[in-house]
């Protein structure tokens, strides 16, 4: 995301920025390269690419969203993508979303909402007829209705004597977990082939992620947070990604203001105060 139309932008600019670095957009081109983020990508490439069932959680703020917009980016052109944002759509409801994802965003026919299933697995079997491979993705999964989750598990089903012929991922924070691990959930569970959870980030890498973004973003490297600013930094954002950017953005204004390239951990402090309520 370039400084320029930001309001921010003069600020970014005389600190030497050509990008700004710590946006709460989830931002591929800064997409950080930490173990578990790269370990959680990979397997979900292979769940899309593989007709498999699997699951991504974390709690708010952890980079979810930025993990499955990532891999989103890097399937390969036959494969179609149905990425559902909306977890409160009812089980036909969910079912006419996930077909218009599939042609292209147009809607079914009038008048076939009885037969929706059936005009879905058509289209599936049409596409794989083409060499086409079909996943859905949903976020905020966690809030999916019971019945929402049976049309998933319904569509799971559908196999040549090879190979599956949809893959799914459902993307959401702990309570996902809870809904999956009720009994009324196991023949759902047990189609888990994948299963990742990302966690706050230690304070290595905390460190490794600020300096990362600041590299992908600075024009020159003479930018940075002193050692104590980034062990503060982690301890008042307790390693969650959002809460460093949030902070990271505030303490780039302090810097500013003060006319300097390096973030010290009063910065940090002074920054991260903002947030502390409602952190808490």
């Amino acid at each position: 995301m370039g400084v320029q139309g930001n309001t921010l932008g003069a600020c970014y600019t005389v600190l030497g920025f050509k990008s700004i670095p710590f946006s709460i957009t989830p931002d591929t081109a800064l997409a950080f390269p930490g173990d578990q983020y790269v370990r959680a990508y990979h397997q979900l490439h292979y769940a899309s690419m593989n007709g498999s069932l699997a699951v991504l959680s974390a709690e708010i703020g952890l980079g979810k969203t930025l993990v499955v917009r990532c891999l989103i980016r890097a399937l390969p052109a036959n494969v179609k993508v149905a990425y559902v944002l909306n977890p409160l759509l009812g089980g036909e409801a969910l079912l006419r979303e996930i077909y218009s994802e599939f042609n292209g965003g147009a809607a079914p026919p009038a008048g076939t909402d009885s037969n929706l299933n059936q005009l879905l697995v058509q289209k599936i079997l049409q596409g794989a007829g083409q060499g086409h491979k079909h996943v859905v993705i949903v976020d905020e999964a966690h809030r999916l209705s019971a019945d929402a989750l049976e049309v998933l598990r319904l569509l799971s089903n559908l196999e040549t004597e090879h190979t599956k012929l949809i893959s799914l991922v459902l993307v959401g924070q702990p309570e996902l977990e809870k809904t999956l691990g009720m009994r009324s959930m196991r023949p759902l569970r047990e189609r888990i082939a994948i299963w990742q959870r990302l966690q706050p980030m230690s304070r290595v890498e905390c460190a490794a992620y600020v300096r990362h973004r600041i590299a992908q973003t600075h024009s020159d490297g003479q930018f940075g947070f002193t050692d104590a600013a980034l062990a503060s930094l982690h301890w008042r954002t307790k390693g969650v990604p959002r809460r460093i950017n949030l902070v990271g953005e505030r303490a780039i204004l302090l810097a500013c203001a003060q006319k300097t390239r390096r973030i010290t951990w009063g910065m940090v402090w002074e920054a991260s105060n903002e947030f502390s309520k409602a952190w808490k």
